[in-house]
């Protein structure tokens, strides 16, 4: 009887301290929420860098700390909040960790996994399931960084690639500067919350452009979901599923190339991603958001930029910098042949406009390559819209020969082409050459024939006096 009681007592009590705790767990998340819904509504309230731009696209207010957007090849800045700011990538890192990896290893490489590697994330961290002795090829783990994550994956990677961890982090940050990054300094491969470890929306901007200027990087960028089959390196057969909603089509938008997502508690929500429509390949980080207005976010940006914003091709609309006569730069050796030398801008290169403005809106202002020789540019003409960077031009020197559509380009290596113009200029130059020795000759002989009558004239009057003088001979 008294343990019936007691038991009875135990469990009411027990179920008491459970509504209380599931009370206390409800009022901490409701809390916490509110928290978090307010910073996002303050950051949405933080100012547009790029909306101060006379003449600008006016940018829209988003939840995120910062922002960027930029067109990969030309790096113009479409859309700017807070863009040097320091604040952690978290998982956006890896981004760095497969470019160096493309860069300096190959991709049948084995990459074996050690102690170190495995046990040096931790255990509640986002991983593939690798024990120390396995291994994998470097394509292989590519994957397994950009679609699954794999923190441990991408220690492998750099321990692989450099020797050791810390020799990558030193590789990571010699390449982030050579990129032209100020506000990056890399602790680790895989982006783990490090008071050290954090970068820039624009830094990040530039290393994810120089990712997505590699094919292969897209390709394995823009992977929703991998297929890793049991091999002599690993025995499980597993597959993988991308988190970037962009990617897997959960949230759908033409054009996607690929992208990394990033979480880590302090870092909030991160997300790289890359797209390409209007001939325009343009580069969005958010930093510090809250989900799924990362994804949301994005797309809002991409949408600004490809809807507010144009590529004006240099060659087609600059009248300006090159001569409309580049007889000039003909070349000595054309003397049987069309063939020359001339100027002309780069076909592919091109500036970014906002939709209503032209290229005769832009500034240009020039400047001369040193090394012309190795680049092939002798200048290169650089545009900038009320002071915004929108893209360059490049004065180069081309070949060209003037040559029928009609004719078969497989006998026109048996065809002399005569360049008329110069044979005209050679005629003109003989034909008054002989003229002019004709003249010359004409007045040596005239001159010659006129002295020798004169004499003969002198020479026979002279002998007629000579006769009267001494009368008639016998």
């Amino acid at each position: 009887m008294n343990r019936r009681y007691f038991v009875e007592k135990l469990n009411r009590g027990a179920l008491i301290f459970s509504f209380i705790a599931i009370f206390l767990t409800n009022t901490f998340v409701s809390h916490a929420e509110t928290d978090l819904e307010s910073a996002a509504a303050s950051r949405k309230e933080l100012p547009i860098q790029s909306n101060e731009i006379p003449g600008w696209p006016e940018g829209p207010q988003i939840g995120a700390e910062a922002a960027i957007l930029m067109d990969v090849n030309t790096g113009t800045i479409l859309y700017e909040k807070n863009i040097h700011e320091e604040l952690y990538p978290a998982s956006t890192t890896k981004i760095m960790t497969c470019l160096l990896a493309v860069e300096n290893a190959s991709l049948d490489d084995r990459v074996d996994f050690t102690y170190d590697a495995i046990h040096s994330v931790p255990a509640d961290g986002s991983k593939i399931g690798m024990d120390a002795g396995e291994y994998l090829s470097l394509e292989e783990c590519l994957y397994g960084i950009m679609v699954g994550s794999a923190n441990e994956v991408s220690n492998a990677v750099a321990e692989h690639v450099s020797g050791s961890i810390d020799g990558f982090i030193d590789l990571m940050n010699e390449k982030a500067k050579s990129l032209g990054c100020t506000n990056t300094h890399f602790a680790n491969a895989n982006g783990l919350q490090d008071p050290n470890h954090y970068t820039s929306a624009y830094d990040l901007a530039l290393i994810s452009a120089q990712f997505f200027s590699n094919e292969l990087l897209c390709r394995v960028g823009n992977t929703p979901r991998y297929h890793f089959e049991p091999s002599a390196g690993q025995p499980d057969d597993f597959y993988l599923n991308n988190k970037h909603k962009l990617i897997t089509g959960e949230v759908s938008y033409e054009g996607i190339i690929g992208g990394k997502t990033g979480y880590t508690d302090l870092a909030r929500e991160t997300l790289v991603t890359c797209a390409e429509k209007n001939g325009m390949k343009l580069v969005c980080v958010v930093f510090m958001e809250e989900s799924p207005a990362q994804f949301t976010d994005t797309v809002t940006l991409f949408d600004y930029g490809f809807n507010n914003f144009k590529t004006v091709n240099v060659k087609s609309e600059e009248n300006g910098y090159i001569p409309k006569d580049n007889s000039f730069f003909s070349s000595d050796k054309d003397f049987f042949t069309t063939q020359s030398s001339f100027l002309e801008f780069a076909k592919s290169d091109y500036v970014i406009l906002p939709v209503t403005s032209s290229l005769s809106d832009a500034v240009s202002t020039v400047s001369y390559d040193e090394d012309a020789e190795s680049t092939g540019h002798i200048a290169t003409i650089n545009y900038s819209f009320n002071g915004v960077p929108v893209g360059s031009g490049h004065i180069i020197i081309s070949q060209n020969t003037a040559l029928s559509s009609d004719v078969n380009p497989e006998a026109a290596a048996s065809m002399i082409y005569i360049n008329i113009k110069f044979i005209i200029i050679l005629i003109s130059i003989a034909g008054g050459s002989l003229v002019f020795l004709i003249y010359v000759s004409s007045l040596i002989g005239a001159y010659s024939t006129g002295v020798s009558r004169e004499d003969r004239k002198r020479l026979n009057r002279r002998k007629r006096e000579a006769r009267k003088r001494n009368g008639p001979r016998l």
